[in-house]
Protein backbone atom coordinates (compact mmCIF):
# COMPACT_ATOMS: atom_id res chain seq x y z
CA UNK A 1 0.00 0.00 0.00
CA UNK A 2 1.36 3.42 -0.93
CA UNK A 3 2.25 5.73 1.96
CA UNK A 4 2.64 9.50 2.26
CA UNK A 5 4.45 10.44 5.46
CA UNK A 6 4.32 13.90 6.98
CA UNK A 7 8.10 14.13 6.56
CA UNK A 8 7.47 14.35 2.79
CA UNK A 9 6.40 17.93 3.36
CA UNK A 10 3.32 19.84 4.41
CA UNK A 11 1.60 22.83 2.84
CA UNK A 12 -0.81 25.64 3.69
CA UNK A 13 -1.57 26.32 0.01
CA UNK A 14 -4.38 24.27 -1.52
CA UNK A 15 -3.16 24.91 -5.05
CA UNK A 16 -1.87 22.98 -8.07
CA UNK A 17 1.65 21.67 -7.43
CA UNK A 18 3.77 18.63 -8.19
CA UNK A 19 2.08 15.65 -6.51
CA UNK A 20 3.72 14.01 -3.53
CA UNK A 21 1.79 10.80 -4.18
CA UNK A 22 0.06 9.37 -7.27
CA UNK A 23 -2.70 6.80 -6.83
CA UNK A 24 -5.09 4.92 -9.09
CA UNK A 25 -8.86 5.08 -8.64
CA UNK A 26 -9.90 2.37 -6.20
CA UNK A 27 -6.43 2.02 -4.69
CA UNK A 28 -6.24 2.33 -0.88
CA UNK A 29 -3.40 4.50 0.42
CA UNK A 30 -2.14 5.82 3.75
CA UNK A 31 -1.49 9.49 4.61
CA UNK A 32 0.04 10.94 7.76
CA UNK A 33 -1.26 14.35 8.84
CA UNK A 34 0.12 16.92 11.28
CA UNK A 35 -1.90 18.54 14.05
CA UNK A 36 -3.44 21.94 13.33
CA UNK A 37 -0.90 23.63 15.62
CA UNK A 38 2.05 22.53 13.44
CA UNK A 39 3.32 19.71 15.60
CA UNK A 40 3.05 21.57 18.91
CA UNK A 41 2.63 18.25 20.73
CA UNK A 42 5.94 16.86 19.52
CA UNK A 43 7.53 17.08 22.97
CA UNK A 44 4.53 15.40 24.63
CA UNK A 45 3.49 18.50 26.58
CA UNK A 46 0.75 21.05 25.96
CA UNK A 47 1.46 24.04 23.70
CA UNK A 48 2.34 27.14 25.68
CA UNK A 49 0.41 30.42 25.67
CA UNK A 50 3.29 31.91 23.68
CA UNK A 51 2.99 29.20 21.01
CA UNK A 52 -0.75 29.82 20.76
CA UNK A 53 -0.20 33.55 20.41
CA UNK A 54 2.46 33.06 17.73
CA UNK A 55 0.20 30.70 15.76
CA UNK A 56 -2.72 33.13 15.93
CA UNK A 57 -0.56 36.08 14.89
CA UNK A 58 0.95 34.22 11.94
CA UNK A 59 -2.28 32.53 10.76
CA UNK A 60 -0.26 29.30 10.66
CA UNK A 61 -2.89 26.63 11.13
CA UNK A 62 -3.91 23.36 9.52
CA UNK A 63 -0.84 22.19 7.58
CA UNK A 64 -2.06 19.71 4.96
CA UNK A 65 -0.56 16.61 3.40
CA UNK A 66 -0.63 16.58 -0.37
CA UNK A 67 -1.25 17.11 -3.14
CA UNK A 68 -2.24 13.55 -3.97
CA UNK A 69 -2.87 12.95 -7.67
CA UNK A 70 -5.62 10.56 -8.74
CA UNK A 71 -4.79 9.17 -12.18
CA UNK A 72 -7.36 9.93 -14.84
CA UNK A 73 -9.32 12.54 -12.91
CA UNK A 74 -10.50 15.33 -15.19
CA UNK A 75 -12.40 18.58 -14.61
CA UNK A 76 -16.11 17.80 -14.50
CA UNK A 77 -15.62 14.49 -12.69
CA UNK A 78 -16.63 13.94 -9.08
CA UNK A 79 -13.91 12.71 -6.73
CA UNK A 80 -15.40 10.35 -4.15
CA UNK A 81 -13.00 10.07 -1.21
CA UNK A 82 -13.77 7.03 0.94
CA UNK A 83 -12.55 7.53 4.52
CA UNK A 84 -11.68 4.02 5.63
CA UNK A 85 -9.57 4.53 8.77
CA UNK A 86 -8.56 7.49 10.95
CA UNK A 87 -5.95 6.52 13.55
CA UNK A 88 -5.27 9.52 15.83
CA UNK A 89 -2.11 9.99 17.90
CA UNK A 90 -2.20 8.92 21.59
CA UNK A 91 -2.58 12.53 22.76
CA UNK A 92 -4.54 15.47 21.35
CA UNK A 93 -5.03 19.03 22.55
CA UNK A 94 -7.95 21.45 22.89
CA UNK A 95 -6.66 25.02 22.56
CA UNK A 96 -8.52 28.15 23.66
CA UNK A 97 -7.07 31.24 21.99
CA UNK A 98 -7.24 34.72 23.44
CA UNK A 99 -9.86 36.81 21.68
CA UNK A 100 -11.80 33.92 20.12
CA UNK A 101 -15.01 32.20 21.14
CA UNK A 102 -18.15 33.25 22.99
CA UNK A 103 -16.32 33.93 26.29
CA UNK A 104 -13.46 35.94 24.81
CA UNK A 105 -14.24 39.04 26.88
CA UNK A 106 -16.32 37.52 29.68
CA UNK A 107 -16.17 39.25 33.05
CA UNK A 108 -18.21 36.45 34.60
CA UNK A 109 -15.81 33.70 33.45
CA UNK A 110 -12.41 35.39 33.05
CA UNK A 111 -10.57 32.08 33.40
CA UNK A 112 -12.20 30.98 30.11
CA UNK A 113 -10.81 33.84 28.01
CA UNK A 114 -7.58 32.07 27.08
CA UNK A 115 -5.01 31.40 26.02
CA UNK A 116 -4.78 27.92 27.55
CA UNK A 117 -4.74 24.29 26.48
CA UNK A 118 -6.05 20.97 27.75
CA UNK A 119 -4.57 17.61 26.84
CA UNK A 120 -6.90 14.77 25.85
CA UNK A 121 -5.84 11.13 25.80
CA UNK A 122 -6.77 9.10 22.73
CA UNK A 123 -6.26 5.37 23.15
CA UNK A 124 -8.23 2.25 22.18
CA UNK A 125 -11.00 4.37 20.67
CA UNK A 126 -11.61 6.31 23.89
CA UNK A 127 -11.06 10.00 24.68
CA UNK A 128 -9.80 10.73 28.21
CA UNK A 129 -10.21 14.14 29.85
CA UNK A 130 -9.28 13.91 33.51
CA UNK A 131 -11.61 11.28 34.94
CA UNK A 132 -14.05 11.60 32.04
CA UNK A 133 -14.28 9.15 29.15
CA UNK A 134 -16.18 9.11 25.86
CA UNK A 135 -15.84 7.31 22.51
CA UNK A 136 -13.46 8.92 20.03
CA UNK A 137 -15.18 10.23 16.92
CA UNK A 138 -12.29 11.30 14.69
CA UNK A 139 -12.87 13.26 11.51
CA UNK A 140 -10.89 15.19 8.88
CA UNK A 141 -11.22 18.95 9.38
CA UNK A 142 -9.58 20.15 6.16
CA UNK A 143 -10.07 18.29 2.87
CA UNK A 144 -9.87 19.84 -0.58
CA UNK A 145 -9.00 19.47 -4.22
CA UNK A 146 -6.91 22.06 -6.02
CA UNK A 147 -8.96 24.83 -7.67
CA UNK A 148 -8.05 26.02 -11.15
CA UNK A 149 -7.65 29.61 -9.89
CA UNK A 150 -6.44 29.30 -6.28
CA UNK A 151 -5.88 33.02 -5.70
CA UNK A 152 -9.44 34.01 -6.56
CA UNK A 153 -10.76 30.93 -4.71
CA UNK A 154 -8.90 31.89 -1.54
CA UNK A 155 -7.78 28.31 -1.16
CA UNK A 156 -5.45 28.28 1.84
CA UNK A 157 -5.56 25.53 4.48
CA UNK A 158 -6.95 27.67 7.29
CA UNK A 159 -9.39 30.23 5.86
CA UNK A 160 -10.12 28.56 2.54
CA UNK A 161 -13.66 27.31 1.96
CA UNK A 162 -15.41 26.88 -1.32
CA UNK A 163 -16.44 24.55 -4.08
CA UNK A 164 -13.02 22.90 -3.78
CA UNK A 165 -13.62 22.01 -0.09
CA UNK A 166 -11.24 23.48 2.47
CA UNK A 167 -11.44 24.04 6.22
CA UNK A 168 -14.92 22.61 6.72
CA UNK A 169 -14.57 20.96 10.16
CA UNK A 170 -17.48 18.66 9.31
CA UNK A 171 -17.90 15.76 11.72
CA UNK A 172 -19.37 13.62 8.93
CA UNK A 173 -15.96 13.37 7.20
CA UNK A 174 -15.32 10.28 9.26
CA UNK A 175 -14.55 6.57 8.86
CA UNK A 176 -17.20 4.72 6.91
CA UNK A 177 -18.33 7.83 5.04
CA UNK A 178 -17.56 9.23 1.57
CA UNK A 179 -16.75 12.85 0.71
CA UNK A 180 -17.74 14.09 -2.75
CA UNK A 181 -15.67 16.91 -4.27
CA UNK A 182 -15.73 18.37 -7.79
CA UNK A 183 -12.59 17.77 -9.82
CA UNK A 184 -11.36 21.18 -10.97
CA UNK A 185 -7.89 20.37 -12.39
CA UNK A 186 -6.33 17.30 -14.00
CA UNK A 187 -5.61 14.50 -11.48
CA UNK A 188 -7.78 16.28 -8.86
CA UNK A 189 -4.82 16.98 -6.48
CA UNK A 190 -6.24 16.08 -3.07
CA UNK A 191 -5.17 17.65 0.24
CA UNK A 192 -6.01 16.44 3.77
CA UNK A 193 -5.19 17.71 7.27
CA UNK A 194 -6.54 19.21 10.51
CA UNK A 195 -7.79 15.93 12.01
CA UNK A 196 -9.84 16.09 15.21
CA UNK A 197 -10.07 13.18 17.63
CA UNK A 198 -13.47 14.50 18.67
CA UNK A 199 -15.35 17.79 18.45
CA UNK A 200 -18.66 19.22 19.57
CA UNK A 201 -20.97 20.74 16.97
CA UNK A 202 -20.13 24.38 16.33
CA UNK A 203 -16.43 24.25 17.31
CA UNK A 204 -17.36 27.36 19.31
CA UNK A 205 -13.92 28.34 20.61
CA UNK A 206 -12.11 27.39 17.41
CA UNK A 207 -10.61 23.96 18.03
CA UNK A 208 -11.68 20.39 18.60
CA UNK A 209 -9.25 17.83 19.93
CA UNK A 210 -6.40 18.70 17.54
CA UNK A 211 -4.23 15.72 16.71
CA UNK A 212 -1.77 14.10 14.42
CA UNK A 213 -3.28 11.14 12.60
CA UNK A 214 -2.74 8.39 10.07
CA UNK A 215 -5.48 8.06 7.45
CA UNK A 216 -6.38 5.21 5.13
CA UNK A 217 -8.26 6.61 2.13
CA UNK A 218 -9.49 5.37 -1.22
CA UNK A 219 -10.64 7.50 -4.16
CA UNK A 220 -13.00 6.72 -7.00
CA UNK A 221 -14.08 8.80 -9.96
CA UNK A 222 -17.70 9.41 -10.88
CA UNK A 223 -18.22 10.71 -14.38
CA UNK A 224 -21.11 12.26 -16.21
CA UNK A 225 -23.17 13.12 -13.16
CA UNK A 226 -24.43 16.37 -11.73
CA UNK A 227 -21.76 19.06 -11.42
CA UNK A 228 -21.13 19.65 -7.73
CA UNK A 229 -21.58 23.19 -6.38
CA UNK A 230 -19.93 22.32 -3.04
CA UNK A 231 -18.76 19.33 -1.00
CA UNK A 232 -21.20 16.56 -0.17
CA UNK A 233 -20.99 13.57 2.16
CA UNK A 234 -22.57 10.14 1.85
CA UNK A 235 -23.03 8.08 5.02
CA UNK A 236 -24.67 4.68 5.51
CA UNK A 237 -27.81 6.44 6.82
CA UNK A 238 -27.91 9.90 5.13
CA UNK A 239 -26.78 12.04 2.24
CA UNK A 240 -25.49 15.45 3.37
CA UNK A 241 -25.15 18.71 1.44
CA UNK A 242 -22.56 21.07 2.95
CA UNK A 243 -22.23 24.84 2.67
CA UNK A 244 -19.97 27.45 4.30
CA UNK A 245 -21.22 31.03 4.48
CA UNK A 246 -22.13 33.93 6.79
CA UNK A 247 -24.55 34.44 8.41
CA UNK A 248 -25.37 30.86 9.32
CA UNK A 249 -28.92 31.29 7.98
CA UNK A 250 -27.47 32.03 4.53
CA UNK A 251 -25.43 28.82 4.68
CA UNK A 252 -28.52 26.81 5.62
CA UNK A 253 -30.64 28.37 2.85
CA UNK A 254 -27.98 27.67 0.23
CA UNK A 255 -27.43 24.09 1.43
CA UNK A 256 -31.19 23.51 1.12
CA UNK A 257 -31.22 24.86 -2.45
CA UNK A 258 -28.28 22.67 -3.46
CA UNK A 259 -29.81 19.65 -1.75
CA UNK A 260 -33.13 20.17 -3.51
CA UNK A 261 -31.30 20.26 -6.86
CA UNK A 262 -29.47 17.04 -5.89
CA UNK A 263 -32.75 15.28 -5.10
CA UNK A 264 -34.46 16.43 -8.32
CA UNK A 265 -31.48 15.43 -10.49
CA UNK A 266 -30.94 12.02 -8.89
CA UNK A 267 -34.25 10.77 -7.56
CA UNK A 268 -37.76 10.50 -8.95
CA UNK A 269 -39.14 13.60 -7.27
CA UNK A 270 -40.39 16.98 -8.46
CA UNK A 271 -38.94 20.21 -7.11
CA UNK A 272 -42.26 20.94 -5.39
CA UNK A 273 -42.39 17.58 -3.60
CA UNK A 274 -38.71 17.76 -2.67
CA UNK A 275 -39.24 21.25 -1.22
CA UNK A 276 -42.16 20.07 0.90
CA UNK A 277 -40.38 16.91 2.07
CA UNK A 278 -37.34 18.88 3.19
CA UNK A 279 -39.67 20.90 5.41
CA UNK A 280 -41.87 18.17 6.88
CA UNK A 281 -39.94 14.89 7.10
CA UNK A 282 -38.89 14.43 10.75
CA UNK A 283 -35.54 12.81 9.88
CA UNK A 284 -34.30 15.65 7.68
CA UNK A 285 -31.54 17.18 9.80
CA UNK A 286 -29.63 20.47 9.94
CA UNK A 287 -26.19 20.29 11.57
CA UNK A 288 -23.98 23.28 12.29
CA UNK A 289 -20.39 22.07 12.35
CA UNK A 290 -18.34 25.25 12.56
CA UNK A 291 -19.32 28.63 13.98
CA UNK A 292 -16.02 30.21 15.09
CA UNK A 293 -15.61 33.80 13.92
CA UNK A 294 -12.08 33.96 12.54
CA UNK A 295 -11.03 35.95 9.48
CA UNK A 296 -13.12 35.10 6.44
CA UNK A 297 -14.23 31.67 7.66
CA UNK A 298 -17.88 30.98 7.03
CA UNK A 299 -20.16 28.92 9.23
CA UNK A 300 -20.21 25.34 7.93
CA UNK A 301 -23.56 23.58 7.93
CA UNK A 302 -24.92 20.34 6.56
CA UNK A 303 -28.47 19.45 5.59
CA UNK A 304 -29.01 15.70 5.69
CA UNK A 305 -31.71 13.51 4.13
CA UNK A 306 -32.24 9.95 5.42
CA UNK A 307 -31.65 7.08 3.03
CA UNK A 308 -34.96 5.58 4.16
CA UNK A 309 -36.71 8.47 2.40
CA UNK A 310 -34.48 8.15 -0.68
CA UNK A 311 -35.35 4.45 -0.95
CA UNK A 312 -39.05 5.35 -1.08
CA UNK A 313 -38.41 7.99 -3.72
CA UNK A 314 -36.50 5.47 -5.84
Amino acid sequence: MQYLGREAGLTYDLAPAAPRLVVDPGEPFVVQTEDALNGALLDGGPPTAQQLGEALASDSFNPCSGPIAVRGARPGDVLAVHVEVIDPAPVGVAAVFEGLGPLQDSATYPDCRGPFTKLVGQAAGVATYGALRWPLRPHIGTIAVAPARPLSAGSDANYGQGRFGGNLDCREIAPGNTVLLPVLVDDALLFVGDVHGSMADGELFGTGVETRAELTLRCELRRGGQELPFARVETPTHIVQLCSDRPVEAAIDQAFRWLLAWLVATYDVTAQDAYVLLGIHPDVRIDVYQLIRLGRLGATVGVAVPRSLLEQLS
